[in-house]
């Protein structure tokens, strides 16, 4: 089984967004998220992996393979081409907290926004709450 290359490590965190956010808007927005996610999670922000700014975490393992590891509860990466939000649990009974959220798209595992003002943070918030409290309860509390 290969390792994960997603990892926790001691990078700055702010470092990282002065250097990797390729706008000013992406830096603003990056720091407005890091508050955020820090004041709902009550966890600091942390490194994972290249480009990814996690808070808390959770011991995973995969119910149809052999993989598991250590990943955020929540996160988020100031990418080229939008902001990736690690929030979502991807649930289906967790889809109606989308409905309020604004402007965005979705992926597999992330939702995906041009800017914060694009969404209604209030509706960030529960998100994040209802992921955290969904990963939490299927994973047991475990902070790395």
């Amino acid at each position: 089984m290969a390792e994960l290359k997603t990892k926790q490590h001691d990078a700055d965190v702010f470092e990282f967004i002065n250097n990797f956010a390729n706008t000013e808007q992406k830096r603003e927005d990056s720091y407005e998220l890091v508050k955020l996610m820090q004041e709902v999670t009550g966890q600091p922000p942390k490194m994972w992996g290249p480009s990814i700014i996690g808070f808390g975490s959770y011991h995973y393992k995969s119910e149809r393979s052999k993989q598991e590891g250590d990943w955020p509860l929540v996160g988020f990466s100031p990418r080229k081409a939008a902001i990736s939000l690690y929030v979502y649990s991807g649930s289906s009974e967790h889809e109606y907290l989308l409905e309020d959220l604004g402007k965005y798209t979705i992926g597999k595992s992330c939702i995906y926004i041009k800017k914060l003002a694009d969404i209604d943070l209030e509706a960030l918030k529960k998100i994040m709450r209802a992921t955290i409290d969904f990963l939490e309860e299927k994973y047991g509390r475990n902070q790395v």
